[in-house]
């Protein structure tokens, strides 16, 4: 059912022959692709309503991990500075191809910068023609939380009702929210280092269903949480969590290690912990188990969705999500976008695809302009 729905959607772009790839091409507007800027993405998510959003977006993050193996899969191609990373995150299904440009600048914030921005582009595999551009530093928030809550319902414990958030920066407030839509979290223990900033995350969430208990320590936040989320944003080692503060059957979403030389856990963690991740030969430069081996065992969250490997087999596991993000999750967000955009207008139309009479004559094309000059 959850297949059938998804490939009925516009995201997946491919005419079924030859005929109907020529009448799609002919059309008038083929020079015309949809932009979704930061206002539009505001206007689409509360079109919808956030939880409303998330809980689609998760399904669609979950059903492309049951695709998994369909899709190419490359670690990002990063350019790391001493101040931050800018990275481009491609794959594709065979059938479209996506791709993210993001940055992580920590720093950012002290010139009133985001941490991260990125913006995010469809194109069909068939003829390399762009179908989608749009803003992904909301989106991304928005996946990020989401891809979360799908592991978390897969490897948390079932009785599961407070989560932890360490680190409320501009990523924890939509942990929250997804965790809420996905899950049915309302019960919240925040902390972080500096207190405006769980103030922020307080404020922001106030009046949304949530129970809410602001922490003077992460180790009082940890108290008694089922889940524990750590998303901090400095670009460092760093130990977050130590091996005193996580007691046995807690789930832990590990979001803020996500590139080398940046980690939230002590290594003794890792080690008492099922690791569950998305692509290994990724996480294993840029997650939490850059501390260890390459060596050692750690399950790809496709298989537990797939079914064909275990999450949670027991109330004492402690598991852990190494969440760094995929490309995938990105392709899922866009076309999760797309496919909303023929029932809400929230986008604009920009002419980006040169579209000249004769397609060898692109010159001739430049000529003719000249007369609108």
């Amino acid at each position: 059912m959850l297949k059938a729905h998804f490939l009925s959607q516009p995201g997946n772009l491919i005419p079924v022959n030859r005929e109907e790839l020529m009448d799609t091409l002919r059309r008038p507007d083929i020079n015309l692709v949809p932009f979704v800027s930061v206002e539009n993405m505001m206007k689409l998510v509360n079109s919808v309503g956030i939880d409303q959003f998330l809980k689609q977006l998760a399904e669609r993050i979950e059903f492309d991990f049951t695709r998994w193996q369909l899709f190419d899969k490359v670690a990002r191609v990063a350019s790391h500075s001493s101040v931050g990373v800018i990275e481009l995150m491609p794959t594709s299904d065979g059938e479209t191809y996506g791709f993210k440009y993001v940055n992580g600048h920590p720093g950012n914030t002290r010139a009133d910068l985001q941490t991260v921005t990125g913006f995010g582009v469809l194109a069909r595999v068939d003829t390399g023609y762009p179908t989608l551009f749009s803003e992904m530093t909301l989106l991304t928030a928005l996946r990020t939380a989401a891809t979360s809550a799908v592991a978390a319902r897969h490897l948390a414990p079932q009785d599961a009702s407070t989560m932890a958030i360490i680190g409320n920066g501009a990523q924890s407030e939509f942990q929250a929210m997804a965790f809420k839509a996905v899950l049915g979290m309302k019960q919240l223990r925040l902390y972080d280092i500096d207190g405006a900033a769980t103030e922020k995350c307080a404020r922001n969430l106030a009046g949304l269903g949530f129970d809410i208990e602001c922490c003077t320590s992460a180790e009082s936040a940890v108290e008694g949480a089922h889940i524990v989320t750590t998303a901090t944003a400095d670009k460092q080692y760093a130990t977050i969590l130590t091996p005193n503060m996580v007691g046995a059957g807690i789930h832990i979403n590990a979001v803020g290690g996500d590139c080398p030389g940046k980690t939230e856990l002590h290594k003794d963690i890792l080690l008492r912990s099922d690791i569950f991740v998305e692509y290994p030969p990724q996480t294993r430069i840029e997650g939490e188990i850059q501390q260890l081996p390459d060596t050692h065992e750690v399950t790809e969250l496709w298989e537990v969705i797939a079914g064909s490997k275990p999450g949670r087999t027991s109330t004492l596991q402690t598991t852990l999500f190494d969440s760094v993000g995929f490309a995938t999750e990105d392709f899922s967000a866009l076309c999760f976008v797309h496919s909303l955009l023929e029932q809400y207008p929230h986008h604009e139309m920009l002419d980006m695809v040169a579209d000249p009479d004769d397609p060898r004559d692109l010159f001739g094309m430049l000529l003719r302009s000249q007369v609108a000059v």
